[in-house]
């Protein structure tokens, strides 16, 4: 499996003068090559370097560099054109789609770069890299990140790394290729109930509650109004800087997660089961106030470092259909809709059984996880006859 490591560059002041010239001229270029594009109707890789390369070269572009620079734009016009077939840019005619499609695709000055081993060398022992400028192979500088992920890197980095300009800081994302534990046979599943009060509810006791990460969002959200209300170049300035403020926020509380049920599913030898709830957006209904609430909620990202993490630890995983899981009593199966009696209290109308809501629905996941997984491991082949041949 492939993951990203994310290391900073601290460059001297002229090195990072140098960086910075780098990836200006380098999107720069970038955004030509999308204007050609655009103009001569041509998208594709190939096709594209015939028009382009012999100007970007004469511009004084490394080999690799303009390489690089002509990749970029074919993939962003292939993932534009993905983007428009499904949807994801309004309907056919619409003011948003005519824009993305008559337009050229811009990159920002600080956009990030792809450089490959040719362009950019790694010295682990003494945390420095010699990466490609415009003025110049730069040598020796240095970088820093935790122990684990220098020994990712020193194990497992694999293919491209990506350079990037966030607030005047370098960053070096680099593609690591880990392989995967083998999974294991589970002895049972852990089911994993996802909410916005509280973050995720397992049913081995587990509970992640989210007020403390509710409440910073509502500070953000009330920080954006009055930001936007004044509408200054400073104050947008800010509002970006919040914005990637608290999506590191909420992406390091969901790593926290995921690692603590990953942790609890490998000691036990259990496997994982989690909600497929994919398209929940557009299937539940809310009042007003509560839609920024719904649209805030990573539960996405949460899934997805759940598996990633279950992946290299052999953790095994399955999604089941939420449906009933929170009207259903975990003791005797009965389902009703007055079994929820508010956001936190279940009692069962049939055997009246008293529970927390999330950590009723938690363990009818575990149970669904469990008949998952049981149906995938058996034959749907039919039975050969005895006799036949």
């Amino acid at each position: 499996m492939k993951i990203v490591v994310q290391v900073k560059l601290i460059p001297q002041a002229d090195q990072a003068a140098a960086l910075s010239a780098t990836l200006h001229t380098l999107n720069e270029a970038a955004n030509w090559v999308s204007c050609v594009a655009l103009e001569c109707g041509v998208r594709r890789e190939y096709e594209l370097r015939k028009h382009t390369y012999a100007q970007l070269r004469s511009s004084g572009l490394g080999a690799q560099a303009a390489q690089h620079v002509i990749k970029k734009v074919a993939d962003a016009y292939t993932a534009l054109k993905a983007n428009v077939r499904a949807g994801h840019l309004g309907k056919p005619g619409s003011k948003r789609r005519r824009k993305a499609e008559t337009k050229p695709i811009v990159f920002r000055p600080e956009a990030a770069q792809p450089y490959d081993d040719r362009c950019l060398s790694w010295r682990y022992d003494t945390q420095t890299v010699s990466i490609w400028t415009t003025a110049g192979r730069l040598k020796n500088v240095a970088f820093a990140c935790s122990a684990g992920a220098l020994e990712t890197l020193r194990e497992h980095r694999q293919g491209e790394s990506d350079l990037i300009e966030r607030g005047g800081v370098f960053y070096l994302y680099a593609t690591c290729d880990v392989a995967e534990a083998e999974p294991y046979e589970p002895g049972g599943f852990i089911g994993v109930d996802l909410g916005v009060v509280n973050i995720a509810t397992t049913s081995t006791g587990y509970k992640a509650a989210g007020r403390g990460l509710n409440r910073h969002r509502k500070r953000q959200l009330d920080l954006r109004r009055k930001l936007q209300a004044k509408a200054t170049k400073s104050a947008k300035r800010l509002l970006k800087k919040r914005n990637r403020a608290e999506r590191r926020h909420v992406a390091n509380t969901n790593h926290i997660i995921s690692k603590t049920i990953v942790i609890e599913a490998e000691r036990t030898s259990a496997g994982i089961s989690l909600e497929e709830l994919t398209g929940i957006r557009q299937r539940v209904r809310l009042a007003k106030p509560q839609r920024v609430t719904l649209h805030s909620w990573a539960f996405a990202q949460l899934a997805d470092f759940i598996v990633y993490k279950a992946r290299r630890a052999g953790v095994p995983v399955v999604f089941v259909d939420p449906a009933y899981t929170s009207r259903q009593c975990c003791e005797c199966g009965h389902i009703d809709k007055r079994n929820r009696v508010n956001q936190g209290l279940f009692i069962c109308r049939n055997c009246g059984v008293v529970a927390h809501a999330d950590r009723n629905a938690s363990h009818n996941i575990a149970r669904k996880g469990e008949a998952v997984w049981t149906a995938g491991r058996e034959s749907r082949v039919p039975a050969t006859p005895q006799g036949s041949v």
